[in-house]
């Protein structure tokens, strides 16, 4: 398993169709078999500023598989508006240390 981290910094005028696009986009994380997951968060100190966490089963397969896929052709032209505003994207592997409390 890999996350990928993919931070963006989006003008004001553009996150709503940030938001509407990716929400479209999602469909095709959801539709691929090897993406787990996916998490769109959005800073509260400066509302610019995105993160997207999508967690693969491997970096190759992100990479291999669903770069070559079907649902990465639709998914690139709902996304390609924005990647100009990639400020950062990588892989990283999870490690042992992590933690979570169940919700109250």
């Amino acid at each position: 398993m890999t996350n990928e981290y993919i931070r963006y910094r989006i003008p004001a005028e553009q996150q709503t169709a940030f938001l509407a696009d990716y929400a479209a986009a999602a469909a095709q994380l959801r539709a691929s078999p090897v993406c787990l997951g996916y998490e769109l968060s959005r800073c509260e100190e400066e509302d610019s500023c995105f993160v997207l966490k999508i967690v693969w089963q491997s970096t190759a397969a992100h990479l291999q598989q669903f770069r070559a896929s079907a649902q990465f052709q639709q998914f690139l032209p709902l996304i390609r508006p924005y990647v100009p505003y990639i400020e950062e994207m990588r892989h990283y592997a999870p490690t042992a240390l992590q933690w979570r409390r169940a919700p109250a």
